[in-house]
């Protein structure tokens, strides 16, 4: 969420630029109950001072009935000041967190995702000398995906992936890790971004895929809520996660980090769930749109100085990737309508899929400044020497501020599997492999 001094201070900006993300906000009102929190939180204050006074005096000996009766009444007040507060609160917090994230000033104003800006198209379109299928036709000439039997044991958009296109997946698995871990590579990057960030390599991790109801919340990727999927009873209070970023970067809250830590990044794989709401009669062959994914997702912990530098560098990381495999793509830039509440700043990479004729998305890379990491209450400490990461939260220090967050694809394998399916058939409709993966599948040349 955001700063509510920043709204205090810009609230005509605010309400300008949450209209041109797309939602009705009620700064007017947030201001004036902001108001209202803020009248009662000093009064509590001055109670609660009057009661350590008065308890202080009573140590000295028996108290009076008179010093009774007004401790009486200085806990009536208190409590019915609390009580006020925590309804006024109530109405805070839930108007405070409808606001958007502030779009960053380069982000182009829109109404919808037909007003992203494409910034670069990369690569040639791949052209045949016949007529490309799609990966639906190719996958079932070769038994590598069987959508009518996972239908029959799980329903629709779900699918056994077979064969080489399993080992596909795995190569690519191998060949992120190994890329992300290379400070060359990274480096390399950096410099020709024009970018002030260390060369620090992505450590993997396998993350949860569950998450809290009260920290998804805090995430503010629990919405729309018809898209995801709730696990058992209410009793359970868990969610299957939608993508790896809600367990990875929700992993420090409630947690103060050391600068001298800090950029932390993760490379994440997870299989995600998604109920694909409003998607009815669409991409309903192969499997573009699954309700079961697999993800490799880059998640970054940054400082506010250097957040931008780690979304530029997450985003030339993606453009990397999908050139050592040798796919033509297009970069867009999404407008405001189409980033996300959360997020400051949106850009998509849509990939060349010639059995479909068309650029589908494959990856996105999402910068949220510290609007996540307010929620969540994920801080960094400052000008710190310590060979701990994390220290006793409860530590006072004026030099404590919130880590800006970035989550990107590295990978959304099956879109990815789907493009390199669809660029490198041949004409008797067997798969090449790109030759950056061969490594990785024994050296094997085609599926």
């Amino acid at each position: 969420m955001l700063d509510i001094q920043f709204i205090r201070d810009n609230s005509e900006l605010v309400k300008e630029k949450s209209a041109q993300k797309g939602y009705r906000v009620q700064i007017d009102e947030l201001i004036e109950i902001d108001g209202h929190r803020r009248t009662r939180l000093t009064q509590i204050d001055e109670l609660r001072a009057r009661r350590n006074a008065q308890a202080s005096e009573l140590k000295q000996g028996r108290p009076s009935d008179e010093q009774i009766a007004s401790g009486r009444q200085l806990k009536e007040e208190l409590s019915s000041l609390e009580i006020d507060l925590a309804l006024i609160d109530s109405d805070y917090q839930s108007l405070l967190k409808a606001v958007p994230n502030m779009p960053l000033e380069d982000v182009p104003v829109g109404a919808s995702e037909d007003e992203n800006v494409v910034s670069k198209q990369v690569g040639v379109k791949t052209e045949f000398a016949f007529a490309p299928k799609s990966h639906w036709e190719l996958a079932e000439a070769k038994d590598l995906i069987d959508k009518e039997r996972a239908t029959k044991v799980a329903g629709p958009r779900f699918a056994y992936i077979k064969g080489g296109l399993v080992e596909l997946q795995f190569a690519i698995m191998q060949f992120v890790t190994k890329t992300l871990s290379d400070e060359t590579i990274l480096q390399k990057l950096i410099d020709e971004n024009g970018l002030n960030i260390p060369a620090k390599p992505f450590t993997p991790v396998l993350p949860p895929a569950m998450i809290k109801t009260s920290v998804y919340e805090a995430m503010d990727r629990l919405e729309p809520r018809d898209d995801r999927y709730k696990v058992g009873e209410a009793d359970d209070d868990l969610w299957l996660q939608g993508s790896a970023e809600h367990t990875l970067g929700s992993m420090y809250a409630d947690e103060i980090l050391l600068e001298s830590a800090l950029p932390i990044r993760y490379v994440g794989y997870l299989t995600s769930f998604r109920r694909e709401a409003g998607t009815y009669g669409k991409d309903t062959e192969g499997i573009i749109r699954m309700h079961q994914f697999d993800k490799l997702e880059m998640e970054v912990f940054s400082t506010p100085e250097t957040g931008l530098d780690e979304h530029k560098l997450l985003c030339a990381i993606q453009e990397y990737l999908v050139q050592q495999l040798g796919l033509p793509y297009q970069v867009l830039q999404k407008c405001t309508a189409d980033i996300g509440k959360p997020n400051a700043r949106g850009i998509d990479i849509e990939t060349w899929m010639p059995g479909q004729d068309k650029y589908r998305e494959t990856h996105t890379a999402d910068y949220m400044t510290d609007y996540q990491s307010r929620r969540l209450k994920t801080r960094f400490r400052r000008e710190i020497k310590s060979a701990q990461a994390i220290v006793d939260v409860t530590a006072p220090n004026p030099a404590i501020g919130l880590v800006h967050t970035n989550d990107a694809t590295a990978f959304a394998l099956g879109r990815i599997m789907v493009a390199i399916m669809e660029n490198y058939q041949t004409a008797d409709g067997n798969i090449l492999v790109p030759e950056v993966l061969r490594p990785f599948m024994n050296n094997r040349t085609q599926i």
